[in-house]
């Protein structure tokens, strides 16, 4: 088991009792991120489904997925995304099938009106990369 800073979830800003949406899930996904948020949060995670705000979301985002669904996705789960929540897309690590293109999320989350952060070691397989709104704790 490799060791990251996520080992157990808090990094993502997540807290107990939250409701975390996921986005674009597929079989592919890290079940031992979904597993870790759930066990932080005591809660289980939403799907894009889910109609009411929440306080965190994480978009499962991978190289060949069209970049206008990226940056609509991103919109759409910002709109349901309460008191500026932590946003993470997770994406495949370079190497990896999948891995997008450096430039791609911080392209779409651009077109979205949000700013991305440095991608950071999620798991052994997958970076995720916080969004925020343009002018919300924005280090640029």
């Amino acid at each position: 088991m490799i060791e990251t800073a996520f080992q157990n979830a808090e990094e993502f800003g997540f807290r107990s009792g939250d409701i975390v949406q996921e986005w674009l899930w597929d079989d592919d996904v890290d079940d031992s991120i979904r597993e870790k948020i759930e066990q932080l949060t005591g809660e289980e995670l939403v799907d894009e489904d889910y109609d009411s705000a929440v306080d965190g979301v994480i978009i499962w985002w991978r190289d060949g997925d069209d970049e206008d669904e990226l940056a609509d996705t991103i919109v759409d789960a910002y709109a349901v995304l309460g008191d500026d929540g932590p946003m993470w897309v997770l994406c495949p690590k370079p190497g990896r099938e999948g891995a997008p293109n450096a430039s791609t999320v911080q392209s779409a989350a651009q077109t979205a009106g949000m700013n991305a952060a440095t991608p950071l070691t999620v798991s052994k397989d997958w970076n995720g990369i916080q969004l925020r709104a343009f002018g919300k704790g924005s280090s640029h």
